[in-house]
């Protein structure tokens, strides 16, 4: 969707959603305004979700493989890349070790010649709660509506008894991670990649740091600082580069596509994309967050959607979130 479309659509948001939106209102906006009203929101210049963050630079280095799986030009060829960090929820103060600040975010950029681009918008979690954006839309608007005093049983907890993959998403443990350069990240919706014999494999990313995972005991996540992440990455970067290692893992015969709450098993063939490694941290974060919108769907010739629901929402919703948060 045009940033000038979603403009327009905007004139109908509220200053603060603070009531579940009405069915009439269109999808995209309806999503912002659930994210809104779950976060205290909408919060000036920051995002409906994902909204504390960190942003840092460096290089994308293809493997030898890479080209065979995808005529995509980055898997070509080194070029730049912009990544942002962040944790979950529209709540620019979230304390990093809070149990909702996870899954944790990590959209990357390759940056082309000619001003082209491509992105990636991955989380912490291997898998999504629901199908589709409306049953999304659902989930946040039972979470709205659970908070104290809210009547037994509560409608999150009808939605979680009715949605199995929800209730497993949100109830897998997923203890903090030492830094964001020790947390793997996945891409939950899956892509078609072409390579230029024309052969078709559906694959979903996976962002896997090369220090290996690396999570907090108990009681350092209960001593935690608020911006633990946020302050130790500066650090990490400035002592020597992280690096992630990104690969695709290939469905199999007969593997959904267009669902991802459908989690592919371990054993599937993994093919090596190439190495990203981040060497530094932008100086002036605030503006850099505010004005770069991540779009799943920016994609070069070579790598194609799937028909999955979810994927295909993601921009419009998020076309919304950045008018809300640039006006």
């Amino acid at each position: 969707m045009k940033i000038l479309n979603v403009l327009l659509l905007l004139a109908a948001l509220p200053a603060v959603a603070d009531t579940a939106p009405p069915p009439a209102t269109p999808l995209p906006i309806a999503l912002v305004q659930a994210l809104n009203q779950v976060a205290g929101g909408p919060h000036p210049g920051y995002r409906a979700n994902h909204a504390k963050g960190i942003m840092v630079s460096g290089r994308f280095v293809p493997a030898p493989e890479a080209a065979a799986f995808s005529r995509a030009a980055h898997f070509s060829r080194s070029v730049p890349v912009l990544v942002r960090f962040s944790d979950a929820t529209g709540v620019p103060t979230m304390p990093d070790a809070d149990p909702n600040a996870s899954p944790h975010g990590m959209a990357i950029r390759f940056e082309l010649p000619g001003g082209r681009s491509t992105d990636i918008v991955s989380i912490s979690a291997n898998g999504f709660p629901v199908a589709t954006p409306e049953d999304f839309l659902a989930l946040l608007t039972a979470a709205a509506a659970s908070g104290p005093g809210a009547a037994e049983p509560t409608p999150i907890a009808k939605f979680l008894g009715s949605h199995p993959a929800a209730r497993e998403f949100v109830t897998t443990p997923r203890p903090p991670p030492v830094s964001f350069a020790t947390l793997a990240f996945y891409g939950v919706d899956a892509f078609k990649f072409t390579n230029r014999r024309g052969e078709v494999h559906y694959g979903r990313y996976q962002i896997l740091p090369v220090a290996g995972a690396q999570a907090l005991s108990d009681a350092a996540a209960a001593s935690a600082a608020p911006d633990y992440l946020i302050d130790e990455l500066p650090k990490r970067i400035a002592a020597a580069p992280i690096a992630f290692e990104l690969v695709a893992q290939v469905a199999a015969e007969g593997d959904v596509t267009d669902d991802p709450t459908v989690v592919w098993s371990a054993d599937h063939r993994v093919v090596k994309l190439g190495t990203i490694t981040l060497d530094a941290v932008l100086a002036d974060q605030k503006q850099a967050q505010k004005l770069i919108m991540f779009d799943p769907l920016s994609l070069l010739d070579g790598i194609a959607p799937s028909a999955d629901p979810v994927l295909l929402a993601r921009p419009s919703a998020y076309g919304v979130s950045y008018a809300q948060r640039i006006r």
